[in-house]
This record gives C-alpha cells, sequence and structure tokens, in this order.
C-alpha cells in the first residue's frame, strides 16, 4: 500500500494554520517527574500568552499524567480566560485514561508523580477515536486542531514477531483512517505522527498521508544523519510541515543527567563519550558567548522544512528565553568553529550563513 498523494494547500503542512517557531510542550502539566505547584503552571501558561503575538500552539499527549496535562492545560486556560480561537492545541493520540487499580501507574514506571488515573495504549480505528474522545471532553472548549498516533516506533518496537509487527502495523494504518475521517468532518485541521525513531515515521510515510511531522531526539546539534536529512527534504517537496522536539537530548545537552530520557554516568565507557561532547560544545559555546541552548535550538531549527521547535519548561522564566533563542541569529563562524572541533559534521546543508 502506498502514501496516496494530494493536493498542496496553504500554511503550515496542507493544514492552513501558520505555527511560530516555538511551540510549547506541556508534559510538566502532567506531573512529569514531579509535581509542580498550580501557581507555578499558571505563570507558565500566561507567558505562553505574554510571548507569542498570534495563536499559542500547545503540543500535548493523552499520555502525558494519563490526561491530566491536557486537563490541567484547559483549566489554566480557563483561568487566564484566554479564548479558543488564541489556541491551537496539538493532541498526540494513542494512551486513554483509566481508573488506577494499582500503587503506582503501569503505562510509564518512575515517570510521573502523584497520578490519580492509569492510561492504557489504544492504536486502532476504534481506539484511536475513543482517545480523541476523551482528550476533547478534558479539554473542554480547547479542542485540538491538530493530531497524531503518539510513538508508533515503541508501538511496532513491542511486536513479538513479524506477523504481529505487521498485525501492528495494520492497526496504526487503521488508526490514520479514522483520523483522516475527522479531518474529512472538519473536526480537525491536520493529521500528523510524532515519534523518536525517525526510520519508523519514513516507513508509516509510504503507507499514509501525513500534513504533518513531529521528529523527537532526531535532528539535533549532536546528531544529524544524512539519510534523515534527506527524508526531511522529501516530505518537505511535498508540503509536510516538519516540528523539531526534544532538541537537547532530553536536556542532557544543556546540563540534565539524562540522555534521551535515560539516565546516564559519566564513569561508563559508553555514557563518557556523551559528556566529552557536552564538555566540547560548552567550550565552543563560551568562546562565543553563546547559551548552548540558543545553539540547540537554533540548529533544530535550520533542518530542511523545519517550522518550528517544541520546548517544553518547568520553569515560567524560561519561556521567554526559549522565545528569544528561536530568534537570535547566529554568527557563521560559530558554526565553522563547531566544524574545527568535530562537533558538527562538515556535510550537513542547512546551517544559516550570516
Amino acid at each position: 500500500m502506498k502514501r496516496p498523494q494530494r493536493s498542496p494547500t496553504p500554511g503550515f503542512g496542507n493544514t492552513g494554520l501558520h505555527l511560530p517557531k516555538i511551540v510549547f510542550g506541556n508534559s510538566y502539566f502532567g506531573n512529569l517527574y514531579r509535581v509542580l505547584p498550580d501557581e507555578t503552571l499558571g505563570a507558565i501558561a500566561e507567558q505562553w500568552i505574554a510571548q507569542t503575538p498570534g495563536p499559542v500552539v500547545i503540543d500535548s499527549a493523552g499520555k502525558y499524567g494519563a490526561g491530566l496535562a491536557l486537563e490541567n492545560t484547559a483549566r489554566q486556560l480557563r483561568k487566564l480566560e484566554i479564548p479558543p480561537d488564541r489556541i491551537v492545541l496539538s493532541n498526540k493520540l494513542a494512551w486513554r485514561r483509566v481508573p488506577l487499580t494499582t500503587a503506582e501507574p503501569t503505562f510509564e514506571s518512575g515517570v510521573w508523580a502523584d497520578l490519580k488515573h492509569d492510561a492504557v495504549q489504544c492504536i486502532s480505528y476504534d481506539g484511536i477515536l475513543e482517545c480523541w474522545e476523551q482528550g476533547c471532553e478534558l479539554l473542554g472548549e480547547y479542542a485540538p486542531s491538530l493530531v497524531s498516533v503518539h510513538d508508533p516506533d515503541e508501538f511496532l518496537a513491542a511486536a513479538t514477531s513479524s506477523s504481529d509487527r505487521s498485525d501492528r502495523i495494520g492497526k496504526v494504518i487503521d488508526a490514520y483512517r479514522a483520523l483522516h475521517e475527522l479531518k474529512s468532518q472538519g473536526r480537525i485541521k491536520g493529521v500528523g505522527i510524532g515519534a523518536k525513531d525517525w526510520r519508523v515515521i519514513a516507513e508509516i510515510y509510504d503507507h499514509v498521508s501525513l500534513d504533518w511531522i513531529m521528529f523527537a531526539n532526531s535532528l539535533t546539534i549532536m546528531r544529524h544523519p544524512p539519510e534523515l536529512v534527506a527524508f526531511m527534504e522529501q516530505v518537505r517537496k511535498q508540503n509536510v510541515g516538519i516540528i523539531n522536539s526534544a532538541v537537547f537530548h532530553g536536556g542532557f545537552l544543556t546540563g540534565g543527567s539524562y540522555f534521551d530520557y535515560s539516565p546516564v554516568d559519566e564513569k561508563n565507557d559508553q555514557d563518557a563519550l556523551l559528556f566529552e561532547y557536552r564538555n566540547q560544545l560548552n567550550k565552543v559555546c563560551d568562546r562565543w558567548n553563546i547559551q548552548p541552548a540558543t545553539a540547540c535550538i537554533q540548529f533544530g531549527l535550520s533542518g530542511p522544512g523545519v517550522s518550528s521547535i517544541a520546548l517544553n519548561t518547568s520553569n515560567p522564566n524560561r519561556v521567554k528565553e526559549n522565545v528569544e533563542a528561536g530568534n537570535t541569529r547566529l554568527p557563521a563562524g560559530f558554526w565553522d568553529a563547531l566544524r574545527d572541533q568535530g562537533l558538527l559534521s562538515v556535510d550537513y546543508p542547512g546551517i544559516i550563513h550570516a
């Protein structure tokens, strides 16, 4: 089954929407790692509005806190009296909230704090519609404009045999059939995909029509394989919108102790290479008086067809910094210095020169 063809329409990936450079992830609204005080959540939402002159784009998922991120985001927007037409919400679908019957949620151990619900994976025609309906209930008037199947790479990686994987691919395709029906009914603006393994995105792209793609942990200042760059150029030419995310590798490149959401140890020989890269990147950034976060964001925006970077923070003050970083043009000499140090591929075509 080959990907259907379609005629291009204006806006971000055939959606008619126009996205800002920075879109806001909201997983911290779902108690990611810890519970944030209500006043902190309110301050973050307030900064989303203050720092974005046009529509505010929020990237969420039913998986974030078993729907809690959706619920908390809508509640904070209501408190601020933000009209729905000021918000463009993306809801990544694949997980449905269910009652919590165990001491801890079963769907992602050790990640979410103090949850009152559990979540189950629902990737199928009926399952994805159940996720959609539940998400709309939790969001109320802030209904999503963009939807996608969330982390199909993890769903496929869980297959126990080749026949099981084929069955799972069929369920993913059926889920997209349901999402395209929602679009044909005028209930959403665009259908996309979000995944950490870009190769699975490319595989699914051969089977279904996509309006937009979100890459995670894929095109970063540290890793930018030529095969991925070529795929991005391909979808750009076909008017598919691209959002880049996880450009800090789960916070590692900006000083965190997790790489791609897994803990790392400098004493481990393999992990030591990651720390060495970060140390060298910091040295070049220091010489040029550039924040590593800004370098990561600007590189992430340089990829073919990338319109936006999705950034997530638990610090209200960081929202403004992230938006400013998205609008900070860096000198060509800085990128050349990274190449000279072997920190950036000499063949990467996307760097913006002064």
